[in-house]
């Protein structure tokens, strides 16, 4: 009796170990189906990207196609909000399964995340103080100071051409230090820096140079088991693509369809 209780034993913790070893096998794109919701890191205060609206509601161009892309996995979409400095800290650590917030594509970050295809490309900006006649270029901007986001690619940018940066948290942050002159410029994304001047005409800020952006992508922890992931999302916003989709949202929030190279 005892052989057959330690046999049935051994059964069971055998079963066990084999459901656990199953469900570690598991990818991310299975765990979340299981889930039933897809969990997304936006900022939630970078219009027309991520925002909320006059009712308070938590809306924008990321928003709509990170519904989009949890609608075509079969689930909920699952908004996270966070500063920007924690996002992809976050996606990085397993906390949030992709990041919605206009996250440019970059040879480096590329050695820390899996993207997905590029679904819309941005111009980049320099914007400083009305009558300010001393910066017209990225050079001008050696030993002065500009204000972004930590760990941005405009933040990255400034300091590449010599500029101190002062970290903040919210484009209005940066267009305010701008239009009052505690900072003398900010490189941003030409789509936000329009959609802020639509909403306050009466800033005191001027762009004086426009070039072209790095492509935006959605990144995802890199490891073997978000491969299938990557792809479905890639599927998702090539069909987006196809039947014109990604273009109505681009010319939606901003005002142009920004989904193909500039």
């Amino acid at each position: 009796m005892k052989k057959v209780f330690s046999l049935l034993t051994a059964l069971m913790l055998l079963c066990s170990f084999s459901f656990a070893c199953a469900e570690g096998e598991k990818d991310l794109l299975a765990r979340i189906r299981e889930r039933g919701t897809l969990i997304i890191a936006t900022e939630g205060n970078w219009s027309p990207w991520t925002y909320h609206d006059e009712n308070d509601v938590l809306t924008g161009f990321d928003i709509e196609i990170g519904a989009l892309i949890a609608k075509g996995l079969g689930v909920e979409p699952q908004y996270m909000e966070t500063d920007w400095a924690s996002i992809l800290a976050g996606v990085d650590t397993g906390r949030f399964d992709i990041a919605c917030n206009g996250v440019d594509y970059t040879e480096e970050r590329a050695e820390k995340y899996s993207f997905s295809d590029p679904y819309v490309y941005t111009e980049i900006v320099l914007a400083v103080k009305a009558g300010n006649e001393a910066i017209k270029t990225f050079e001008d901007l050696k030993g002065r100071t500009t204000s972004n986001s930590p760990n941005s690619t405009y933040a990255l940018r400034a300091e590449q051409y010599g500029a101190s940066v002062v970290y903040v948290d919210t484009l209005g942050e940066t267009m305010s230090m701008v239009a009052q002159g505690r900072v003398d410029a900010t490189i941003n994304a030409k789509g936000s820096v329009d959609d802020y001047m639509s909403e306050h005409p009466e800033a005191p800020i001027q762009v004086v140079l426009t070039v072209p952006g790095d492509p935006v992508c959605y990144p995802v922890r890199k490891a073997d088991d978000t491969a299938s992931l990557v792809e479905a999302i890639n599927e998702i916003l090539r069909q987006a693509r196809e039947d014109g989709t990604l273009a109505a949202l681009s010319i939606k929030y901003f005002g142009a369809d920004l989904t193909n190279p500039q």
